[in-house]
């Protein structure tokens, strides 16, 4: 369940003398409820944001924009200190000055600025690694609910020249492309001429995805002719301009530049649309985070985690050009590749635009699942769905027993139908498909953990 308290680090607080108050304002909404924020008594930011370049050049400013907002808070201004860094600022009714800061070099050094103090939030474009986890134990445990929130979904765009007619690039091979063992485009197919690399920095999120989900999957490494870059825009920029171009991008700064359908071993070709990417399903799709010690909460640092999962901060998502996890019903086209009971699913049923995952090692269900489980049943009461209307299906990667692989599927989708059944909705069916129509590599273990998934329909 969200917070819906507020308390004060008097740690970071201890030099305020007075709050100053905005007033109370509470709302019926689960995902908003929290009241008016205090302020300290000098002139530091009320919170301060370091990681992800992904996140921190709009989204992250756009997001605590909206909390003031909602604060009522006036002049709100967004503005640049210095490369990859922004402060928002907003007056009280008071004419008091409130600063958050955001400065957006990476997602590694965000985790490292809340070890060293200098800030409260970590934006990333990667779950937090285990020995950023251990390296921060003393603040609480970084994995928890209660400091792990998914803000938004994002896909990995892989991007060309406009003009190059490639359109599909398998994960395999865009691992050879940028270790440089294939490099020219006529070894895949396109028009002679060297292949040019681009590639964001070390300290990217963007990067570490990369390297997980294409490099390490295929036990590859990055070619050191790969060309550097700490800002996406410039990245996709040059490779725009670049007709042997090829890089890797956050899905809203594609901008002039092409972006190719992707697949993942026995996966079909995903381009990365929209509801593609808010399943989780297209194999480049990942999570962007907001991470906060839970044992030393800023009051503002927790309004703004609480802020970002309300629907309003969930509209400022999809304003930003990345994918919101609004729950839609989505119509799905039946094909020949699908299992028979799956094709009729797909004629007469509607798929919501959500995957339940689970915990690395075990059936739990992940952070971002417990969250969806809310949304899920929000929209099922809104759209008069929870009486013999929904089904479950479950999914998951290749046993040495198919029927092992069939029934581990449909425990999945048992372990989400309790959760649901809890709140009254009845199924109308729970299913397993096994190892069906993987959406991932199992080659992999970041592939199998993909294809562990749980997919809601409803009539």
């Amino acid at each position: 369940m969200l917070r819906t308290s507020i308390r004060c680090d008097h740690e970071t607080w201890s030099r305020t003398a007075t709050f100053l108050l905005l007033g109370f304002v509470f709302y019926l909404s689960p995902w908003t409820a929290f009241a008016a924020l205090p302020l300290p008594a000098d002139d530091r930011p009320v919170l301060r944001i370091q990681g992800s370049n992904t996140i921190g050049a709009s989204l992250g400013p756009a997001l605590v924009k909206g909390l003031m907002q909602e604060q009522g808070l006036n002049d709100i201004r967004i503005s640049s200190t210095q490369e990859n860094e922004q402060a928002v600022s907003a007056l009280n009714g008071a004419g008091r000055k409130i600063t958050v800061t955001i400065a957006a070099h990476g997602s590694g050094t965000g985790f490292t600025a809340i070890g060293q103090g200098s800030a409260e939030l970590a934006a990333s474009s990667r779950p937090i690694k285990d020995s950023e986890s251990a390296s921060l134990s003393s603040l609480g445990n970084m994995k928890s609910r209660d400091a792990e929130q998914v803000i938004a979904i994002d896909g990995l765009a892989i991007v060309l020249h406009p003009s190059n007619p490639i359109d599909v690039l398998s994960t395999l091979q865009l691992a050879q492309i940028f270790s440089g063992e294939v490099s020219d485009w006529s070894q895949l197919g396109g028009r002679p001429g060297a292949i040019n690399l681009y590639a964001r920095d070390d300290n990217s999120g963007t990067f570490d995805t990369f390297k997980e989900l294409v490099l390490g999957a295929n036990g590859k490494q990055l070619s050191a002719k790969a060309k550097r870059f700490e800002s996406s825009e410039q990245l996709s920029d040059s490779v725009a301009r670049d007709s042997g171009g090829i890089g890797f991008i956050g899905l809203p700064y594609v901008r002039k530049a092409k972006a190719v359908a992707i697949a993942a071993g026995d996966s079909q070709p995903m381009a990365p649309s929209v509801t593609l990417i808010a399943t989780e399903d297209y194999p480049l799709s990942r999570r962007l985070f907001l991470y906060g010690p839970p044992k030393t909460a800023n009051p503002w640092a927790e309004a703004l985690l609480q802020f970002a999962q309300s629907p309003r901060g969930q509209a400022i998502v999809a304003q930003n050009g990345f994918i919101a996890q609004t729950v839609e019903a989505v119509k799905i086209d039946a094909t020949a590749d699908m299992p028979a009971a799956y094709q009729a699913l797909a004629r007469d049923a509607q798929r919501l635009s959500v995957n339940f995952r689970f915990q690395e090692g075990n059936a739990s269900l992940d952070n971002k699942a417990q969250q969806d489980l809310r949304r899920v049943l929000d929209y099922l009461r809104q759209h008069d769905k929870l009486q013999n209307k929904v089904v479950l299906v479950g999914f998951g990667d290749p046993k040495a027993v198919s029927a092992r692989a069939e029934l581990l599927s449909k425990l999945r989708a048992m372990a989400v139908r309790r959760e649901l059944v809890r709140e009254g909705v009845v199924m109308r069916e729970v299913t397993g498909l096994g190892d069906e129509l993987p959406v991932a590599d199992n080659e992999g273990d970041s592939g199998r953990l993909k294809n562990r998934r749980v997919e809601v329909w409803v009539y």
